[in-house]
């Protein structure tokens, strides 16, 4: 693939540069950000993952002109791949004799750990003791495992916004709430804190918050546009906290994206805090898919929700030593405000553990 850039004073207007030169909307965000040029203007860049043939065909014609440095990097890469291949075939060997790698990894393959982070893991132990038992190889990967494992602190010492982003059904506006709740009330001070709403999609998305922040006794705004964005935030500048609320999104839904960072982008004096909320039910198959796309967001944590509803938690870790994101909070429940704790390591791996000896 191959990263193109483009300009334009706002993200839409980049990408439907892209759309435009590629004749197709089914293109791959790698980044979208606000750059602020020598000229002192403002412009956003949004970088596309193109396809090599199709760049160079569109770019060059059909008979792109190949440079020596181009043919030398292409036999250095080949090089690297051979040499990849033959370390992988030793490892390979080595695996098919070693049962009790083969036990160690096919017990954590099930319970939802990728076979690549594993391989990292084993490829440094060949040859010492740690692969020769196998408790001793399971407690070393588990200790690896919470070594790996990312927390972000709480921290309420200077006024933030935060903006929860993620896939449709996760639970972000309970997630809200029970913020909301939190900073209000439950803390050792009260801190004054404001709901912002993105969700004109979801059907009853607004009254759902508006319901919360009726009851907490807290400001909650609607807004339909950047521009409405941007005077709403300086509206609120007093507030301690700003909680904003964003439309669950297909990680396959661009044009929505696209309007997110439109959101993202806008002018503030603090800095918007971007957080995904991620379900604990994530399927394996589906994690590279919500990681790739909101992950040009510049995401600055991983909320987790819905513990309550698996007791199967390795996917979940997956996804976070893969990505290393950090994590800030888990929703453990449906009650507002009750259900939500800060993260912390020890709570997932005991359940993790706990499913790895059920295994």
């Amino acid at each position: 693939m191959i990263n193109e850039t483009f300009v334009a004073s706002d993200p839409k207007s980049a990408y439907e540069q892209a759309v435009e030169k590629y004749g197709t909307s089914d293109l791959s965000i790698v980044s979208a950000k606000q750059v602020k040029y020598d000229d002192g203007a403002l412009r956003c860049e949004v970088i596309i993952a193109v396809p090599q043939a199709l760049f160079m065909q569109r770019s060059f014609g059909d008979e792109p002109i190949v440079t020596e440095e181009e043919v030398l990097l292409s036999e250095v890469s080949e090089l690297k791949a051979q040499l990849e291949v033959m370390k992988e075939g030793m490892y390979e060997e080595i695996q098919k004799e070693d049962s009790v790698i083969s036990e160690v990894k096919a017990l954590f393959m099930k319970k939802g750990i990728s076979a690549r982070w594993l391989d990292e893991m084993f490829h440094t132990l060949i040859g010492t003791e740690v692969v020769e038992e196998k408790s001793l190889l399971v407690s070393y990967l588990l200790e690896e495992i919470d070594e790996a494992l990312k927390i972000q602190e709480e921290d309420l010492s200077t006024p933030k916004v935060m903006m929860l982003v993620g896939p449709t059904g996760v639970g972000k506006t309970t997630t809200i709430a029970k913020l909301a709740a939190r900073y209000a009330y439950l803390l050792d001070k009260p801190y004054r804190v404001a709901l912002l709403n993105l969700d004109s999609y979801k059907v009853g998305a607004i009254e759902q918050l508006e319901h919360y922040a009726d009851i907490m006794q807290i400001e909650h705004l609607t807004v339909s546009s950047v521009e409405g964005f941007k005077e709403k935030l300086e509206a609120l500048a007093e507030y301690d906290v700003v909680l904003i609320d964003t439309a669950g999104m297909s990680p396959y839904d661009t044009q929505k994206f696209i309007r997110t960072v439109e959101f993202v982008n806008t002018e503030s004096e603090r800095k918007i805090e971007v957080d995904l909320v991620l379900s604990a039910t994530v399927k394996y198959e589906d994690m590279e898919d919500i990681y790739k796309n909101f992950s040009f967001l510049n995401l600055d944590s991983v909320i987790i929700s819905k513990f309550d509803e698996t007791k199967h938690f390795g996917t979940l870790l997956n996804f976070m030593l893969l990505y290393k994101l950090p994590m800030s909070y888990f929703s453990v429940g449906q009650e507002v405000p009750d259900d939500l704790l800060l993260a912390n390591k020890e709570y997932l791996l005991e359940r993790f553990i706990g499913d790895v000896h059920e295994g």
